[in-house]
């Protein structure tokens, strides 16, 4: 059965690219940004409305939805397409994220990672053969690959061992999944094809650590390639240096993502140098603080000058908020305590970043670029296996 299709449209100078990742829930088109469903929904938004917004692909999170309501209630349930009733494509994660964050209730070996929950102080252990069967009884369209983020700063030697760790825990993700990849089952109707697995580029931000993490999962063949360990304390001209080190080392026929990023510029700018994914919580998690993004910069709604604004959030948008709430009316819920300021905050915010793409794909497909021929896109797709 066949793990990834990608198929590269148009190419551009310095290196973007319009392509087309195939996957058994959904064709997308990239570069996409994906909204983070963390727990199974993606905060305060309908699926419907999500869908309504022209988001492709969204993200689940292995931590907590292992945690819960447990993965193999998911799994008897139909999967998480079905219990969230999300039909389009979906990213699990690995747990590896949330796993770092916990550090005073975590220890980390070469086997694996014993934590304690956040929730209630149980202790579990996450082993890179256990991510792996918890995506699988998940069945997102793509599995991530487990590993250790590297806090920032971090000594170098810490930033070894972690990239240490970080590769053995892939090569042992990636036989665990191939073995058992296709123990995933969908309960709708699609058109074939199975789960895939990328994995993930570490290495703290030492240039030489993330050129020896690329290419050595290069060498082992993952269907497609993260950049991680990004946004996790650096200055933002340090991320940038890190995705410009390790961006052309990735295979160009292969889907690259980078993580947890960023900024509606950040990801503007990134798109347009070749990566084909991103995601972030910032546009939902700024929104129920009352920030929003928009064409003139961001907008603290809180701001008493907006007490009396009756101009739209954005006037040059035109999503459902925009079209119909006022400035001051936004504020007014935040001001109130409202459960729906949340709710239209969020929709602007995530508006606003999808509609970024969708302006990137049409120029990157534009008369500036250089469509890339059938055959060659035939040649960049992976052979079935």
């Amino acid at each position: 059965m066949v793990s990834v299709q990608f198929e590269i449209i148009a190419e551009t100078a310095p290196g973007g690219r319009r392509a087309r990742l195939n996957l058994p829930h959904q064709a997308v088109e990239t570069p996409v940004f994906m909204p983070v469903g963390t727990a199974g929904s993606v905060k305060a938004v309908a699926q419907d409305v999500v869908e309504s917004l022209g988001a492709q692909i969204i993200l689940g999170n292995t931590y907590h939805l292992y945690l819960r309501p447990g993965h193999e209630a998911i799994q008897r349930m139909g999967g998480l397409h079905r219990f969230i009733s999300w039909p389009r494509a979906m990213l699990t994660d690995s747990g590896g994220f949330q796993v770092f964050s916990l550090s005073q209730l975590r220890k980390v070996s070469d086997e694996g990672v014993r934590f304690r929950s956040h929730l209630d102080g149980s202790s579990h252990f996450f082993t890179p053969e256990h991510s792996m069967d918890v995506q699988i009884a998940l069945g997102a369209d793509i599995a991530m690959a487990f590993d250790e983020c590297t806090e920032y700063p971090a000594e170098r030697n810490r930033a070894e061992e972690s990239l240490r760790l970080t590769m053995a825990w892939a090569r042992r993700s990636l036989d665990h999944f191939r073995a058992r990849q296709n123990q995933v089952v969908w309960h709708d109707e699609l058109d074939g094809g199975t789960q895939s697995l990328f994995g993930i580029v570490q290495g703290g931000m030492y240039r030489d650590l993330r050129r020896q993490s690329a290419e050595r999962l290069m060498e082992m063949d993952f269907d497609g390639y993260a950049i991680g360990g990004l946004s996790v304390g650096e200055p933002r001209d340090l991320t940038l240096e890190m995705i410009t080190e390790v961006l052309p080392l990735l295979p160009a026929d292969k889907p690259r993502y980078v993580m947890g990023v960023g900024y509606p510029d950040e990801i503007e700018q990134y798109a347009r140098m070749g990566l084909d994914m991103m995601d972030c919580v910032l546009p939902t998690r700024a929104a129920r603080h009352g920030l929003l993004f928009t064409s003139e910069g961001r907008l603290n709604i809180k701001s008493k000058r907006y007490a009396e604004d009756q101009g739209p959030p954005d006037p040059t948008c035109d999503c459902m908020v925009c079209r119909r709430y006022s400035r001051a009316y936004l504020r007014h819920l935040m001001q109130a305590g409202e459960a729906l300021s949340g709710t239209l905050n969020t929709i602007h915010n995530l508006a606003f970043y999808l509609g970024i793409m969708r302006r990137v794909r049409a120029e990157l497909e534009s008369t500036n670029a250089q469509p890339v021929e059938p055959a060659v896109a035939a040649e960049n797709t992976p052979a079935p296996g």
